[in-house]
């Protein structure tokens, strides 16, 4: 039997704010706590607003809040294994308005839960942990460790669930450390195609990429294209106004 993680997170939550005040989401204050990844994840997804999207490993919300706030009529639905971190979730969708919109399951993509079926969704996202059993310097605590390190899912896991759940013709997109890319390429499947590198450069083009999306389509066909990718940082550590564009302003991003 796969285990649930249960924390102490729901303890003293701190309330935070994404897109400029567009979101509002509840975060543990002692356990993981997103930061910029989630929100540039959401960007990457081309989503209509009638679309369907999964989010999975979706925390305490803020990818699947972020999409939905930036395309209105969108179904988001995250599925999450830590119970506390769903409840987390749940308040953070009714705060921000998105309840109707945005729904959050517990469960564990290596066991598919009964509420979700293969092939329903029409985009779907991850932040995987981006440590491999075994390697880096895992973070104290078994929150912070459960989210930024692999366990009994390792990548290969977290890929085959996503285009499991995808639609044919939709896309898998994943954000993860840049160094992991050629990895996070040879675990897509093998009927992705018009696969797209965007790496997320920390200072100027070329230089430092700390994380890297990668975006494919199911059932199709295309080389693989490095895009230009974002510049994170002006010299100073401000933001670039490409990267408020997106952060603040709930712009998307052009993969292209």
């Amino acid at each position: 039997m796969v285990p649930v993680l249960r924390t102490a997170s729901l303890t003293d939550p701190t309330q935070d704010r994404l897109l400029g005040g567009r979101v509002t989401f509840f975060q543990p204050k002692g356990g993981y706590r997103a930061a910029i990844d989630p929100v540039l994840l959401a960007a990457a997804i081309p989503a209509n607003p009638t679309d369907r999207v999964l989010d999975v490993g979706s925390g305490t919300g803020a990818a699947s809040l972020a999409l939905a706030a930036r395309v209105e009529g969108c179904q988001v639905t995250g599925l999450e294994v830590q119970a506390d971190l769903v409840a987390l979730a749940h308040s953070s969708a009714k705060a921000s308005g998105l309840s109707d919109r945005v729904s959050f399951l517990e469960g564990n993509l290596l066991r598919l839960p009964v509420a979700l079926n293969p092939g329903a969704f029409d985009h779907v996202m991850a932040n995987p942990p981006y440590l491999a059993a075994g390697h880096g310097n895992p973070p104290p605590g078994p929150a912070r460790r459960a989210a930024t390190v692999e366990s009994d899912a390792v990548l290969e896991d977290w890929l085959g669930f996503l285009s499991v759940m995808v639609a044919d013709g939709g896309t898998i997109t994943v954000v993860h450390r840049f160094d992991r890319t050629d990895e996070v390429v040879a675990g897509l499947p093998k009927n992705a195609g018009d696969v797209v590198v965007f790496p997320l450069w920390q200072k100027h083009q070329n230089g430092e990429a700390k994380r890297v999306i990668v975006q494919a389509r199911k059932d199709q066909e295309g080389e693989i294209l490095t895009a230009s990718g974002l510049v994170l940082h002006q010299p100073d550590g401000v933001f670039t106004p490409e990267a408020e564009a997106v952060l603040r302003d709930a712009g998307a991003l052009d993969l292209s």
